[in-house]
């Protein structure tokens, strides 16, 4: 057996073997493949088994599907000169291959770059209470920024959303106080409005106890008839005191017209007649 005709065929089927390595890629379903051919962009390679030439080509796989991209916290000063904290997180995902790959060295360390001096731009021209309540509009915003700056470089940015917002904590302090005072106010409001609600109901009321005296004395039947069922021994129910008064002087003036008209009836003569005058002995 001859030893070097061995060698030479390990070192072929060697050989072949590394080749046939460097020659087939595989390009999975969410990828593409960019092919460089001396450097130059010759054609994209969509999923599936693809061969290369070794050496001469080289493949660059290029992922398709969104990728998730925190933006980390941000010191941010807002229009109102209140200093804030703000995170946020943007989705994007690769258009076009050749751009990403071609326009721009590392599209997500640019994308996130950016995105990070975006939502600074984008949240100081807004004032703090613009950034609570108006955040949907403020995520539109830097997503049509980003938008403009990143299809030139095959990438679209699909959301942009603001995650966390840090207050300080006397800013705080300050809301919780605004809060309470703002709640303060609608429970006035509330209150006096059903005060005026009551008032216009107790004076029809009134005006109809006046024009039928006997409901008030069915409501003071009824009021006896609450107070009687927490079994008190006491009951200390206060009368009407105008119609009180009213009834006392009617019964004074007739007292006192029956004492008038009764006192000459009960006269008698002897007491009228005077005595006749002792005699000397």
């Amino acid at each position: 057996m001859n030893w070097t005709v061995i060698i030479i065929w390990l070192l072929a089927i060697v050989l072949v073997a590394i080749l046939a390595k460097l020659s087939i890629k595989i390009v999975r379903q969410y990828e593409q493949g960019v092919l460089f051919r001396l450097g130059r962009v010759v054609a994209v390679r969509m999923p599936g088994l693809r061969f290369i030439i070794p050496v001469v080509d080289r493949l660059q796989l290029v992922s398709l599907r969104i990728v998730t991209m925190p933006i980390q916290s941000q010191g941010i000063i807002t229009q109102d000169n209140v200093s804030v904290d703000i995170s946020a997180v943007a989705y994007y995902r690769v258009i076009d291959s050749v751009k990403s790959v071609v326009a721009i060295e590392d599209v997500a360390a640019a994308i996130n770059q950016i995105a990070q001096t975006t939502l600074r731009k984008v949240v100081g021209r807004h004032s703090l209470d613009q950034t609570l309540s108006e955040t949907e509009r403020i995520n539109s915003d830097i997503r049509i920024i980003l938008d403009a700056m990143t299809l030139e470089w095959g990438v679209e940015v699909t959301l942009v959303e603001l995650k966390d917002i840090q207050l300080p904590e006397s800013m705080k302090r300050a809301m919780a106080r605004q809060a309470e005072a703002e709640r303060e106010k609608r429970a006035k409001i509330i209150s006096a409005e059903g005060e005026a609600i009551a008032a216009v109901a107790l004076g029809a009321a009134s005006d109809t106890m006046m024009a039928h005296p006997v409901a008030l004395q069915l409501r003071n039947l009824q009021s006896l008839v609450e107070i009687g069922v927490d079994k008190n021994s006491t009951v200390v129910f206060p009368a009407p005191l105008m119609s009180t008064i009213a009834e006392l002087a009617a019964f004074l003036a007739r007292e006192d017209h029956v004492a008038k008209t009764a006192m000459p009836a009960t006269a008698t003569p002897e007491a009228t007649t005077p005595a006749p005058p002792i005699k000397a002995a």
